[in-house]
């Protein structure tokens, strides 16, 4: 018997039949182990919609992201023992491991590199990082000394490798209700900070901190508008009435621990190095393959410098693409510890820098827009930044056929009071497509569906509304009694 002490599911129905699925404790349920007597904390994190900014993070970008309707739902239980068990709906077996995996000889937390190889080594069980990894982090991060272990049982509806930030909602979701259960007081913020730890160290990927951001911290059916200097919200935008925004999966799987992204990223930090060293700023070695840069002109986030500075004093002098090895023997290396440096890859480098810059000057016209009056606003600029948006991903690398199709195919549905345009999302590689029109345009929206769906073979899942971050839902606890 389950009863509820404290919390709201605020009226989402995946929230309250999960609870209501908890309460039976049977059958499949069942392979989490709860145990009587020992509180449940559930807690609630959204997919994101990356409405414009996408790979600019990093670089230091404004970005606008919507918290989707779609979910993972976690829940944590403290152990009576020190083992972690996860359990997540739709995989076979549970993982298994015991808290000593994360700490070293000396009774210290192990490295991230440690960690990171132990789950790459085991591919099968390479999603369990993302939560685990929870832990370490917390170690690490917190110092948290963890004497006891925990049961965690998953359930998502965000689908995996789409571009809407899965990952984010399972680490965010886990680190929340983790953080409760253990009586750790995190705010919404800094639990984005220690999640975007779990991806960059202990997956491997190398992500910005914009998705677990707007899957911590955003807000219910509005955009979040955020500067990635590293992470702060300007601005919570309410879609106004003449406004809808849809994703639209083009069932090309997207990672941002793909290649691709990666060199695109690299690229970036590249033409940094690159201005950096023409602007003539100290520069310091840092850790192998590092650098440091004193920047008081754009404080070491490429967005801040203006287009016309960039048109007119550095972007005809960076190389299209330039191999590592060269590279790394002329600049020594990059301002990003996120990622490495292969001297033997051929990174674009012109491209990603001029995106990064001209991406975030489209971002604040695309907020500028949605806060106009609405006898002045123009849903039609909004595609068309939106296009643009697009087109840059594709210079850069980071485009796909399904997408480019698409957007194509919204292209040729668009209408004045109907659909407007649309660009691919996050890291790019395929995943989902944003589109932006007006709220009557579901019936082209369908039509783009269809005939998407006719020329691919493939009926893309339609990301329709919103919810609230989990930070805005907060964590439900619930009694287990005999």
């Amino acid at each position: 018997m389950i009863k509820l002490v404290s919390g709201d599911s605020h009226g989402l129905s995946d929230v309250e039949q999960f609870i209501a699925d908890l309460q039976q404790l049977s059958g499949r349920i069942a392979d989490a182990r709860f145990e009587a007597g020992q509180e449940i904390v559930v807690a609630r994190a959204p997919g994101r919609l990356d409405v414009m900014g996408g790979v600019a993070d990093y670089s230091g970008s404004l970005v606008l992201q919507w918290p989707t309707r779609e979910a993972v739902l976690a829940a944590v239980q403290t152990s009576t023992s020190t083992e972690i068990r996860i359990v997540s709906e739709g995989r076979r077996e549970a993982f298994v491991m015991s808290l000593a995996e994360l700490v070293s000889d000396d009774d210290t937390p192990v490295h991230y590199e440690v960690a990171q190889r132990r789950f790459e080594a085991k591919p099968d069980e390479s999603w369990a990082a993302y939560v685990a990894g929870c832990f370490l982090v917390l170690m690490r991060e917190r110092a948290v000394h963890f004497t006891s272990g925990a049961t965690i049982y998953l359930r998502s509806d965000v689908p995996e490798g789409k571009g809407v930030s899965s990952s984010a909602a399972l680490e965010v979701a886990t680190m929340t209700a983790l953080a409760a259960a253990f009586r750790l007081t995190l705010l919404p913020g800094e639990v984005a900070r220690l999640c975007q730890v779990v991806e960059n160290r202990v997956v491997g990927a190398a992500c910005g901190i914009m998705d677990q951001m707007a899957v911590a911290c955003g807000e219910s059916n509005r955009l979040m508008a955020l500067v990635c200097q590293p992470a702060h919200i300007v601005d919570s935008i309410p879609l106004p009435e003449d406004v809808r925004v849809w994703g639209i999966d083009s069932g090309e799987r997207h990672a941002v621990s793909g290649s691709p992204y990666t060199n695109a990223r690299i690229g970036a930090f590249m033409g940094y190095r690159i201005i950096a060293e023409r602007e003539g700023l100290r520069v310091s070695t840092g850790r192998a393959g590092t650098v440091r840069v004193e920047d008081p002109k754009w404080n070491g986030y490429l967005c801040n410098m203006l287009p016309p500075d960039f048109e007119t004093k550095h972007q005809a002098f960076l190389p299209e693409t330039m191999d590592g090895a060269s590279f790394l023997r002329q600049y020594g290396g990059l301002t990003d510890d996120v990622v490495r440096i292969d001297s033997g890859e051929v990174y674009p480098v012109r491209a990603p820098t001029s995106h990064a810059i001209y991406e975030n000057l489209r971002v604040h016209l695309f907020a500028a827009e949605l806060r106009s009056p609405s006898d002045a606003r123009s849903v039609q600029t909004l595609g068309t930044l939106m296009r643009q948006s697009h087109h840059s991903y594709g210079q850069c690398g980071l485009g796909s056929e399904r997408t480019d199709l698409i957007v194509q195919l919204v292209d040729e549905a668009a209408a004045p009071g109907e659909l407007a345009g649309g660009r691919i999302t996050g890291g790019g590689s395929g995943g989902t497509v944003a589109v932006v029109g007006h709220p009557d345009a579901e019936g082209r929206l369908e039509e783009v569906v269809a005939r998407f769906s006719e020329a691919t073979g493939h009926t893309p899942h339609v990301f329709r509304g919103g919810s609230p971050g989990a930070g805005q839902l907060g964590v439900i606890r619930l009694a287990v009694q005999e």
